[in-house]
């Protein structure tokens, strides 16, 4: 008996959330009942229905957008098998396997689905001896420095601008100091995204032996570092006799290339095998580009660069992409690429997009991002420390456990960041690769 009145109360209280339009509700009570064992009535068998018909709707939606995604891949690869063919087979870096494969052994490089790759790993035998040198190029910086009276307010000033980055907002990156603290705090990063950047290039065998670089915003020439740092590392499987560089820094801030060059000619000049790299610099602003444009040599770049220079504040972001667009279309070889490093939450703050575990929303983000620059795209891949796209619990305690160490400069940061804690090789960035539509 009191089943009987469990079970008509239950088909009152569907009914009741069918004439409200409460699917979810409905669909929840259509549970619990076909869990009891009870006979369905007509109209509980017609919303049962209902949802099945959708269920199948939706699983057919889903197969279609596959098939869809398919094609388009498919087509993609036919475009880019068409392009490759047109280039000069000499020209072009051929992927060696064994080294693909050790460089994903070193570096933990973990496929979660087509687009996410996890890196918790590195080369210590490229990586260790670059941080070194890095973290002695600091030390002598500052024991030269630190005789000015001023020196720690400036260092205070230039750390202060800096972690402007963790809440979101554009530094000024005015300060004397501010090359140094970004070499500290950001630079290894940076270059550890780019190697890999470069390495997922390689491996999609577009890597040519002499390539002509434009880095806009340049820095301290993160994208030169990590283009170097790979060659270093295929030089033990392969010789790179006619392997060269031609690396055209666009960056406002002189004393960002400045320390960036000093440094080259410290590390990377000095290394058995040298990387044939030609330099030049331009202290221009992107947003005096209409001025100095003349400047660049016109369809001349193989890659055009822009990492992580994408603004938070929307008119600046705007105004930058409308640059942006003639630049590529200005600059860009007919056949050529532009790379785009941006971080994660950047690019989907920008979108309004929150971080899920969605790749179809995470795709349409990114291809809205890449036409909003007047571009298609070839291939993106997340690359992330993590094993999610959702920010994981106590990241702290996984990163002491799981990525490398920065050994070299963590006592640094300590010292001068006031950090508790040791720096870690982190990556939470989207690298993409994207064509002129021209």
């Amino acid at each position: 008996m009191i089943n009987l009145i469990v079970n008509f109360w239950r088909s009152v209280k569907l009914c009741l959330a069918l004439y409200q339009g409460n699917t979810t509700l409905a669909e929840k009570i259509l549970h619990q009942i076909e869990q009891s064992g009870a006979k369905l009535t007509w109209i509980e068998q017609l919303f049962r229905d209902r949802l099945q018909s959708e269920r199948n709707f939706r699983t057919y939606r889903q197969q279609i957008a596959a098939q869809h995604r398919q094609l388009n891949e498919f087509r993609q690869k036919l475009e880019d098998l068409e392009l490759n063919t047109k280039q000069s087979p000499s020209n072009l870096l051929t992927p060696i396997p064994e080294f693909i494969e050790l460089l994903s052994k070193k570096f933990k490089l973990i496929e979660h689905d087509e687009s996410m790759v996890q890196c918790t790993g590195i080369d210590r035998s490229i990586f260790d001896e670059f941080e070194a040198k890095l973290a002695d190029f600091i030390k002598d910086e500052f024991n030269r420095l630190s005789e000015r009276k001023n020196f720690y307010l400036s260092l205070e000033d230039a750390i202060e601008d800096i972690n402007l980055l963790k809440s979101g907002q554009d530094p000024q990156y005015k300060f004397e100091l501010s090359p140094h603290v970004y070499l500290m705090r950001y630079f290894l990063d940076n270059v550890y995204c780019a190697y890999l950047s470069w390495f997922l290039i390689y491996k999609s065998g577009l890597l040519p032996t002499k390539i002509n670089v434009l880095d806009i915003a340049a820095g301290s020439g993160t994208i030169a570092y990590g283009l170097a740092l790979l060659l270093q590392s295929i030089t033990e499987f392969s010789t790179l006799d006619t392997q060269h560089i031609s690396y055209y820094s666009l960056e406002q801030h002189k004393d960002f290339q400045y320390r960036g060059l000093q440094f080259w000619r410290s590390y990377i000049e000095r290394q058995k095998i040298a990387t044939n790299a030609y330099f030049r610099f331009d202290t221009s602003s992107i947003f005096d580009y209409n001025c100095q444009s003349r400047k660049i040599p016109l369809n001349f770049f193989d890659f055009i660069v822009i990492s992580h220079c994408f603004f938070s504040n929307p008119e600046t972001r705007i105004k930058s992409q409308t640059i942006y667009q003639q630049i590529f279309s200005n600059h860009l070889k007919k056949n050529g690429y532009v790379l785009l490093i941006i971080q994660d939450k950047k690019l989907l703050k920008a979108y309004n997009v929150r971080q899920s575990e969605d790749p179809q929303q995470e795709e349409l983000t990114v291809k809205t991002f890449v036409e909003d620059l007047g571009l298609k795209l070839v291939w993106y891949q997340y690359l992330t420390s993590r094993y999610s796209r959702k920010p994981i619990s106590n990241f702290g305690k996984f990163a002491r456990e799981n990525l490398a160490c920065q050994k070299f400069m963590s006592p640094l940061l300590r010292q001068y960041f006031k950090l508790n804690f040791d720096s870690n090789y982190t990556l939470d960035d989207y690298v993409i690769l994207a064509q002129s539509l021209n």
